[in-house]
């Protein structure tokens, strides 16, 4: 068991994400020693991760040190560690470096991808919720274009030129842009030998709309402009399975392909030894309206593994950036009333806004009333995500790997660094 450095309370946060690092920023005045755990060194920009898998910009563009962040607040300590159970009856964090105690504890482990308990969907289809797992979708659509260049198996290099996305949320509909623009501008470049090919870009989406989350003029024409670059979209269906190779839909559609790429659903990352009754629908942790975890004083929980239900938000707040920003400023406010004795105020949600990028020049952007659509919503997402970057580096880097893209039509970034075995879907043992 650790000591704490002084008499004044510990915070332990869990996860490094926008909510944890929002709230560790936030608590830098208040009388309180800050810890925070986290299986990664880095914080990830995770609305760019499908730029990483498809080779526009570098990984290491949208991950920044957690260390350099916190480096001048004194109150913080960061240690890299990956927790395996919080022990609430003695107020510990068990982790594979060590056992923490504190005094508050922060759960903000965000959320993975969710299969609905699809075990074979889980083995087959590639996700894309990390750094890690983007550059694993980079080096299957790499790998395949090289197959497909060679094979002598035309059933086969179909299969290979064939690209399934599912889920029509945001992450779905910007990946399958990125992909359509990738078959469009690069491959005759790269690959002339399938410059004939007849590579095929479809989104698989169950609900009867795409980007449901936004307006219907946003839906519309996300759909429209998706339609105008040639990806065949399918609405109110679901997969019902994929065995790496063929692909069934619910409305009786097969299709072969070798790459799926699953953007369909999350599910909350809830650390194991907090209680079943505290989790809901989704894998989320049900607290109340000041982010604490149901059953408990001195647990919270923020960000997309929270559930703030009430009976004005019974499904809880969604699961975006936004939300879990606002949420670790507000907790750290409460936090420091908890110590000082003061009373606790509830969490507001101020929508700010949502917006989507399907392509080059095709962008949607929902700001309160307002709706925009095409090039100034396009023009509009990128300064939005550009100066939510963290670190003055990542942000030259972005907007220069932009700038080169939009002048040139190409990139540097489409580099296979390690073979991902697509037979068992697992990155191959030699190159790790």
């Amino acid at each position: 068991m650790d000591k704490q450095k002084n008499a004044i309370p510990r915070v332990i946060i869990i996860g490094g994400g926008f909510g944890g690092v929002q709230l560790a920023k936030k608590l830098k005045n208040a009388p309180v020693e800050v810890l925070l755990l986290d299986k990664h060194n880095y914080h990830t920009f995770q609305p760019l991760l499908y730029q990483v898998a498809t080779g526009a910009i570098e990984g290491d563009s949208i991950g920044f040190p957690i260390r350099r962040i916190f480096s001048r607040q004194k109150n913080f300590t960061f240690h890299l560690a990956e927790v395996q159970k919080i022990d609430t009856a003695n107020n510990t964090v068990e982790t594979n470096v060590g056992s923490y105690a504190y005094d508050y504890l922060v759960i903000a482990t965000g959320a993975n991808t969710n299969y609905f308990g699809n075990k074979e969907l889980e083995r087959n289809t590639m996700p894309m919720k990390n750094v890690a797992e983007a550059l694993n979708v980079r080096s299957l659509i790499l790998q395949n274009l090289e197959k497909a260049l060679v094979t002598t198996d035309k059933t086969e290099r179909d299969a290979l030129l064939t690209f399934v996305i599912v889920g029509g949320g945001p992450t779905g509909v910007e990946l399958a842009g990125a992909i359509s623009e990738l078959r469009e501008f690069i491959l005759c470049k790269d690959y002339p030998g399938l410059c004939n090919a007849d590579m095929k870009v479809y989104l698989v989406e169950g609900k009867a709309e795409l980007l449901a989350a936004m307006s219907p003029q946003a839906s519309l024409k996300a759909k429209k402009f998706l339609t105008d670059m040639d990806i065949t979209i399918y609405n109110s269906v679901h997969v019902e399975s994929y065995n790496g190779f063929l692909l069934k839909i619910d409305d009786g559609t097969t299709i072969n392909t070798r790459n799926v790429f699953w953007a369909a659903g999350v599910r909350g990352e809830v650390p194991t030894g907090m209680p079943e009754e505290a989790v809901v629908k989704g894998g989320r942790l049900q607290t109340d309206e000041i982010n604490r975890v149901k059953g408990f004083d001195n647990v919270f929980a923020i960000g997309d593994v929270a559930a703030v239900v009430t009976g004005q938000n019974p499904a809880g707040f969604p699961g975006v950036a936004q939300v879990a920003l606002q949420q670790g400023k507000h907790l750290a406010k409460n936090i420091s009333n908890l110590i000082k004795g003061q009373p606790t105020t509830p969490f507001t949600y101020t929508d700010l806004g949502t917006m989507a990028t399907i392509g080059r020049n095709k962008a949607v952007a929902d700001l309160h009333k307002l709706r925009f659509q095409g090039f100034f919503a396009w023009l509009l997402w990128m300064f939005v995500h550009l100066m939510s970057l963290a670190g003055f580096s990542n942000k030259a880097i972005v907007f220069f790997n932009w700038a080169v893209n939009y002048l040139t039509r190409n990139s540097d970034n489409r580099l296979i660094i390690h073979y991902f075995k697509t037979d068992t879907m697992e990155l191959d043992p030699v190159a790790r």
